[in-house]
């Protein structure tokens, strides 16, 4: 671990101590559906709708059986409702066939289900199965851009680089914390560099300009 690694994970462990996903669930599976759900959405509005979802649908043959219509409206407000119903549904009727409706605890099985990529299967592997896991989402794309860990805006490989930087044992802290940093702090636009506990570790050349940039070298 290089000495910019270690210092970046000091500083985000005394600012973050204990960074928690913000999406509510109580099981493997209603992070699961949360996760599918906040896709091109805000974990806020996610809450908004799971908090009567998760009362009607209870398991994956919940989810399975459900009408697609009427399930599209109870999810609408999410947005791209038609192509998430779908996917959770199709979803839930694998991990009943293939699964005994549990939901699997591997990033092999998890990519087998419906709607469900690599950053998906982490955010569960992490948050519900306490197995480390980075889940690359726009946040950790622009952050770790940003503070040069990584010069590329492939999830996968962004996910495989910060992989071989990080200690395995920090890996789901770093992926929670570094989200609520791009969230709070490291903003897509106007980024609030004076803020900023990581600044004097960041390597982005327009930090402090308050302007809109990932940070990719040519």
């Amino acid at each position: 671990m290089g000495h910019a690694v270690k210092k970046i994970l000091e500083l985000l462990k005394k600012k973050y101590p204990e960074p928690e996903i913000e999406l509510r669930y109580s099981n493997p599976l209603e992070l699961l559906v949360a996760t599918i759900l906040s896709a091109q959405c805000t974990d806020k509005r996610v809450n908004e709708v799971t908090k009567s979802l998760f009362r009607k649908y209870c398991s994956a043959g919940d989810y399975a059986r459900a009408d697609a219509s009427i399930f599209e409206e109870e999810i609408r407000p999410t947005g791209f409702f038609r192509n998430k119903a779908k996917s959770i549904i199709n979803c839930c009727k694998k991990i009943v066939q293939d699964f005994n409706g549990e939901i699997p605890s591997t990033m092999e099985e998890l990519t087998t289900l419906a709607g469900v990529g690599r950053k998906t299967a982490n955010v569960v592997l992490g948050g519900a199965f306490g197995k480390e896991a980075i889940a690359v989402d726009t946040h950790v794309i622009r952050t770790s851009n940003r503070l040069g860990l990584v010069n590329n805006i492939n999830p996968d490989k962004i996910e495989e680089l910060l992989m071989k930087q990080l200690p395995r044992h920090c890996w789901t802290f770093f992926s929670l914390a570094i989200i609520l940093h791009g969230r709070q702090t490291c903003a897509a636009r106007k980024p609030k560099c004076g803020e900023c506990v990581l600044y004097d570790e960041c390597e982005w050349p327009e930090k402090g300009k308050g302007i809109k940039g990932l940070g990719i070298k040519d």
